[in-house]
């Protein structure tokens, strides 16, 4: 049984259950798998030795959601080895459809629909919604959370200054 975080979050005020252990800093990112926009597995190792951001979101078909892609895919282009992925669980169709209407080229979405591996093992699986919480993970070069948050609110941005200011700090 995983474990469950009751008033984790909130989602639109209203209090959710996460499902899955807290990832917290100084942790080893456990691997998973999801899907590309090609239908095909993709696993944390498929990320190789850069340095990852994980951007979780629970729709690409909502503002919050749309712009934090776009904002990552922009600060994608100054990062140098850093790997950007955006993590929902839309459908790959819709996810494909969706970065190719909004240019998205340099950050790589996967979706967690089918097993929400990502969501269980980084407890971002919102209980009542089946959707991702929103949040983001960074990872060194060696896979170690450098830095963690699930954003109080799931309708409010992540602490977008922050992510980048620790990425930079391992770059």
């Amino acid at each position: 049984m995983l474990e469950e975080r009751k008033d984790a979050i909130k989602m639109g005020g209203e209090a959710v259950t996460l499902i899955g252990p807290e990832i917290k800093v100084g942790d080893m990112a456990p691997d998973f798998t999801a899907l590309t926009t090609e239908m095909e597995e993709y696993t944390l190792e498929d990320a190789g030795d850069k340095i990852k951001i994980i951007s979780v979101v629970p729709s690409l078909d909502t503002g919050v959601c749309e712009l934090q892609t776009i904002n990552f895919n922009e600060m994608a282009s100054d990062l140098g080895n850093v790997v950007i992925l955006t993590l929902s669980v839309d459908l790959p169709f819709a996810q494909k459809r969706f970065c190719g209407a909004k240019g998205i080229d340099k950050v790589i979405t996967l979706s967690d629909h089918k097993d929400v591996d990502f969501g269980e093992k980084y407890g971002f699986l919102i209980k009542e919604s089946r959707l991702l919480a929103r949040g983001i993970v960074l990872l060194d070069a060696d896979n170690e959370v450098k830095y963690v948050e699930y954003v109080e609110d799931a309708t409010n941005h992540p602490d977008y200054d922050r992510v980048l200011e620790e990425t930079k700090k391992l770059i």
